[in-house]
């Protein structure tokens, strides 16, 4: 939507509120026996951006629009394989409808689905789309004058862009890789040809290696939102993952799990309301976001059956982690419904008369191991203390940053922000970790370089180690058994080694055979 100075004034992919006629309005009466009312979408002037948590009336309404908008797609798809030809979808710019994790969407026919890769997360927000036959992602930086001019460095940007976006392709690789523009630009810088040439040879070998294969993942990881698994990867995402002041500091939590080494999921409030059997198989739940926000969950928190599933879930020994002001909606003398839970508090000037005596840091822990410096929380939150008998490992000017607390037989983490940098990527990963009792699997296809990744394919017999950064690193790197070795790598080098035996049980112990870069 744009202003009468023609200047960008609101965007949202994941907007519903562009989709009004007076066929949709008649239809959708008829189909949910009510009539549609403007504030289903208008929802107070927020258009229900993803941030808002969505009313009923609101998905009834998103779901009328994708089976209409699935019906007409299929109807292109099939014009388009009646002329011989395969039906191919840009994700990106507006999605209403045709957002790739619905049920609806399998049914629009698509062969295959191409979007532009500006991280780690719209990486996989490409790969992990079911029911086609290839994906495709659209590299960075595109051919246009605002890059490739005179004195710009487009091989700099094209570094970035690869190596942010490799984490997530050594867990779930996209088919096809490509590049967008005006032709004419690029070839007037020959440097940045030989770069991309490089690019799309390793791409083939990342293929050839991991193409069909699930990689090792250490845990089950759920993200819990009131969208689940409809908005996968997307969360805090506004648009083409623009840096956001008030975002950055979730969306870093998505990026880092796009390239780790664990099965992630999306599951929603719904989900569990529905069955919370769906939390029988998860070892951690991560909850991450502003209070009252969608990511949140706000409100939905005051049902009773939720609340009650997830306090189930950690007393009996599973993990939580809770980011920002998670379960955070004033209620019951809470404004963090999972207090109890996590063992920390946020200060509303509600219990300014509540004495509050702990403060004591305790930064030797698990989790903190691999930090050489001070966490960088990002924004991070105000008014976050912590209750007896929690364990305080960051706190500044007392406002808890970092906190850890057992529940029953369950463990969990507090944490007020974490941007994406390789090294809070570490300390998520160990926070993970320790909140599933899983310390002792650490040393297990890993790498004692924060820097440096490990990822095993066990099934197909390889593993890689991979250096994330444009500088030379050193590194143990740990396999399946545990056991280890000491490992020099150049910049942004990738080493694949096979093990000797095609087996799960196998399970690394055996010394690498062959090595390629």
């Amino acid at each position: 939507m744009f202003d009468e100075l023609k200047r960008e004034k609101y965007v949202d992919w994941y907007g519903y509120s562009a989709s009004v006629s007076p066929y949709i309005l008649e239809q959708f009466e008829k189909e949910v026996g009510y009539p549609f009312r403007p504030e289903y979408i208008v929802d107070q002037g927020y258009y229900n951006n993803q941030y808002r948590i969505p009313s009923k009336e609101y998905k009834d309404f998103q779901a009328f629009q994708r089976r209409e908008v699935a019906r007409l797609a299929k109807e292109m798809v099939d014009i388009t394989h009646e002329c011989g030809k395969e039906a191919m979808m840009f994700l990106g710019d507006h999605w209403i409808g045709t957002e790739p994790f619905v049920p609806e969407f399998a049914s629009i026919g698509l062969d295959a689905v191409v979007g532009s890769v500006g991280n780690g997360s719209t990486l996989r927000l490409i790969s992990d789309i079911p029911g086609v036959k290839y994906t495709e992602g659209r590299f960075l930086p595109y051919f246009f004058p605002d890059t490739f001019h005179e004195g710009g460095d487009p091989v700099k940007e094209a570094k970035e862009n690869w190596v942010t976006a490799r984490r997530a392709i050594l867990r779930k690789p996209i088919d096809r890789i490509g590049y967008g523009g005006y032709l004419k630009l690029a070839l007037e810088f020959p440097e940045f040809i030989d770069y991309i040439e490089d690019v799309c040879n390793e791409f083939r070998e990342l293929y050839e290696n991991i193409a069909g294969t699930t990689p090792h993942c250490v845990k089950t990881v759920a993200v819990l939102n009131s969208w689940g698994k409809t908005r996968s990867w997307g969360c805090h995402m506004v648009h083409h993952a623009l840096y956001q002041k008030q975002n950055y500091s979730y969306a870093g939590i998505i990026e880092a799990l796009s390239g780790a080494p664990f099965d992630v999921r999306f599951i929603s409030f719904d989900d569990i309301k529905q069955d919370a059997g769906v939390l029988d198989d998860i070892d951690v739940i991560i909850n991450v976001g502003d209070a009252d926000t969608a990511h949140t969950g706000g409100y939905i928190w005051e049902d009773a059956k939720i609340s009650a599933a997830i306090r189930k879930f950690v007393y009996c020994g599973g993990g939580f982690i809770g980011v920002g002001e998670p379960t955070g909606h004033p209620y019951q003398g809470h404004f963090l419904q999972l207090a109890d839970v996590m063992g920390v508090e946020k200060e509303t000037g509600f219990t300014l008369n509540y004495d509050k005596y702990n403060w004591e840091e305790k930064p030797e822990h698990f989790i903190l191991a691999d930090v050489k410096d001070i966490v960088d929380f990002g924004e991070g939150k105000k008014g976050i203390y912590a209750y007896e008998g929690t364990d305080i490992l960051v706190q500044r000017e007392k406002e808890v940053q970092m906190a850890v607390h057992s529940f029953g037989k369950g463990r969990s983490v507090y944490i007020s922000g974490l941007p994406y940098s390789f090294e809070n990527s570490r300390i998520l990963y160990r926070s993970i970790l320790w909140s599933a009792h899983g310390e002792e699997e650490l040393h297990q296809w890993f790498s004692s370089n924060y820097n440096v990744e490990v990822h095993a394919y066990v099934k197909n017999g390889k593993y890689c180690v991979v250096n994330n950064t444009y500088e030379p690193q050193d590194t143990t790197v740990y396999r399946g058994d545990g056991t280890g070795f000491k490992l020099h790598m150049e910049a942004n080098e990738i080493q694949w080694y096979q093990l000797e035996e095609n087996s799960e049980e196998n399970h690394g112990k055996n010394f690498p055979l062959q090595k390629n870069q």
